[in-house]
């Protein structure tokens, strides 16, 4: 990978891999291969919005179920050192039963809104699982137009439950990985995922399996004796989301999503390069802005470490 600096990017800093990277790693801590404690992630999370790579950290993802857990972890943080950059905490929230769930949102944002601590958070967006058309319609119909709401939808039903999300005005949510093998989805089969939110004009985020920035063989949990396999990698994915948007043809792009070479990648003030193609930071920047969103991620150091080796940071 050819690095156009070698420095860490300033917040302020205009070239492709900023514009690609910012905002981008939804912090999971909670859920596996980490599973780590409701205090632990917390605490982690206000660490990583402290640090000098705060400007990558999107949004922290909790179930509503264990939202009661996160207000203890979250009253006991010491105030310490507070900003206004760190004031606000962005939350994305996990539904299992939306009518019961948008209340004690609707109750925790306003709770939250009226509090006099320095620092507050806000449920800003919300994710649910779906398996049919049927069912993106009828619970989207349940949700205020206004909330951000990502539908994971299986890659076998998404040829129905895209359109349906792009009439409800909704978001997609791809799973690309998981503690076993069998949880990574062919290349194949996310490049059609991506190509039906592009053609269907729907915004998408992903989780799981994305701990590294180039498709790569790595151990599939933290386990010393963990079996190895093949992960997709979060600039492949991402860099796949651009290509497609802007037309480049579909079996172009699967290769791009299986390159494992850091050499094939070209990142500058201009844009970045992969192979023959090329996209501009404006292309960057708007498939950033509405199509390619984010990805959820267990690990916030494990990335980072990666891009920072990559000579990417």
């Amino acid at each position: 990978m050819k690095p156009s600096h070698t420095t860490p990017v300033p917040p302020n800093a205009i070239d492709a891999a900023s514009i690609l990277l910012r905002d981008l790693i939804d912090y999971a801590g909670l859920f596996p291969p980490a599973s780590l404690s409701m205090s632990r992630s917390v605490v982690n999370y206000d660490d990583y919005l402290r640090s000098e790579w705060k400007w990558i950290l999107g949004r922290l993802i909790v179930p509503i179920a264990r939202l009661s857990e996160f207000e203890d972890a979250f009253r006991r943080l010491p105030d310490l050192a507070l900003g206004a950059n760190i004031a606000k905490w962005r939350l994305s929230a996990l539904l299992s039963d939306p009518a019961a769930d948008l209340a004690r949102i609707r109750e925790f944002n306003t709770r939250m809104a009226n509090s006099n601590s320095p620092r507050t958070a806000l449920i800003e967006s919300i994710e649910l699982k779906v398996t049919s058309a049927r069912e993106v319609e009828r619970i989207s119909a349940t949700i205020p137009q206004e909330i951000s709401t990502y539908f994971e939808v299986p890659l076998t039903s998404a040829t129905e439950c895209i359109p349906a999300l792009a009439n409800s005005g909704r978001r997609a949510k791809i799973r690309t990985g998981g503690e076993t093998a069998d949880k990574f989805p062919a290349p194949k089969d996310v490049v059609e995922f991506i190509h039906l939110c592009a053609v269907n004009n729907v915004p998408f985020k992903a989780t799981a399996g994305l701990h590294h920035p180039l498709r790569s063989v790595h151990r599939l949990t933290y386990q010393p004796d963990s079996p190895l396999g093949m992960m997709h990698g979060f600039i492949n994915l991402f860099l796949a989301a651009g290509f497609l948007r802007a037309g480049v043809d579909s079996k172009v792009v699967l290769q791009l999503l299986e390159e494992q070479s850091p050499q094939a990648f070209h990142f500058d003030v201009d844009g970045v390069s992969w192979r023959e193609d090329r996209l501009s930071v404006r292309e960057i920047a708007a498939v950033r802005q509405d199509f390619a969103i984010s990805f959820g991620s267990c690990s916030f150091t494990e990335p980072i470490d990666d891009l920072r080796a990559l000579h990417l940071l």
